[in-house]
């Protein structure tokens, strides 16, 4: 029985839920912990959350069964939420993001070119509103220390207006 919810729960399908907020399960992780009478399973979820219109976050649920491992992922991703600066369907400038072992570079790139990414990146860009990108992973293809790279690259993003503040100065 559970090993049927955890196959249906793995596919990447995002759907609206409350608030105007989409999610996406990215990764469903099961442990294993040996006990007397057999395995007992626990499941975690990788879950990203975004409005399409700048706002994203990622969460990491952990539960006994699959379906509550990513309600509390969903929520967690709420609580950690950013607001990505854009520059029409873009990103500002090009910026490198690492984790662990992970480092992924985003790029900047024009219209009609879409979201180049790979399968576990692609999610978090897509459900931040980011329409046209190019990215590259170095290192680790571990997709939490993906994300969390990738997110960690959306956090460094600044807009020329936010530097004119910032330095007090007027780019031309």
């Amino acid at each position: 029985m559970a090993f049927q919810k955890r196959k249906d729960a793995r596919r990447d399908e995002s759907f609206e839920s409350e608030g105007g907020l989409e999610d996406s399960v990215i990764q469903i992780y099961r442990c294993a912990k040996v006990v007397k009478g057999g395995r007992r399973f626990s499941f975690a979820a990788l879950v990203a959350v975004g409005d399409r219109n700048g706002q994203v976050g990622l969460g990491y649920g952990k539960a006994n069964e699959v379906p509550n491992a990513v309600e509390k992922g969903k929520s967690d991703a709420i609580k950690n939420m950013i607001r990505v600066p854009m520059r029409g369907h873009t990103i500002p400038h090009k910026v490198i993001g690492r984790s662990g072992a992970s480092q992924v570079v985003l790029v900047p790139a024009s219209d009609g070119t879409g979201v180049i990414a790979g399968k576990k990146l692609r999610p978090l860009f897509e459900l931040a509103g980011v329409g046209n990108l190019l990215t590259k992973a170095y290192g680790s293809t571990s997709p939490k220390n993906l994300l969390k790279a990738g997110m960690r690259a959306l956090k460094k993003l600044r807009t020329a207006e936010t530097i004119e503040t910032l330095r007090g100065v007027k780019i031309s």
